[in-house]
């Protein structure tokens, strides 16, 4: 798979649950703002002028540390494995001052969908060309 996007954001306090460390529900989150980051920045941010545009249709996490507040955590993006309609996503959770350990790991695959019709597209050139280079 090909590294395609990083992000930092805060762990904040209200993530923690009542056993003192980010919630499980929360990395799921975590992969969300991420995965919207990257879809952002290469100007993928919604539907386009057709009604096409992102869904998932799985996801999954492992979670191999606790995190806990306070700290920065740095998702690295990672994109592949391409269908006609779908890639697959990967994404690393690190925290910014331990940056040579993995605390969570998780994806996605996303399927390119014509929102009106709710069936698959093809996936847009350039995101195509982005993964495949």
């Amino acid at each position: 798979m090909k590294h395609v996007f990083t992000c930092v954001m805060p762990i904040r306090w209200g993530d923690m649950d009542a056993m003192g460390h980010v919630n499980n529900t929360v990395y799921f989150r975590y992969l969300e703002q991420a995965r919207i980051e990257w879809f952002e920045s290469i100007g993928r941010n919604g539907r386009d002028a057709n009604g096409h545009g992102p869904v998932l249709i799985n996801a999954h996490m492992t979670f191999l540390k606790q995190l806990r507040y306070p700290g920065n955590i740095e998702c690295r993006v990672y994109a592949g494995q391409l269908g006609r309609s779908s890639f697959e996503t990967r994404i690393e959770v690190i925290r910014t001052d331990l940056p040579d350990v993995v605390w969570a790991e998780g994806g996605a695959k996303v399927v390119w969908c014509d929102y009106a019709q709710e069936k698959s597209v093809p996936v847009p050139d350039e995101i195509r060309r982005l993964i495949e280079s």
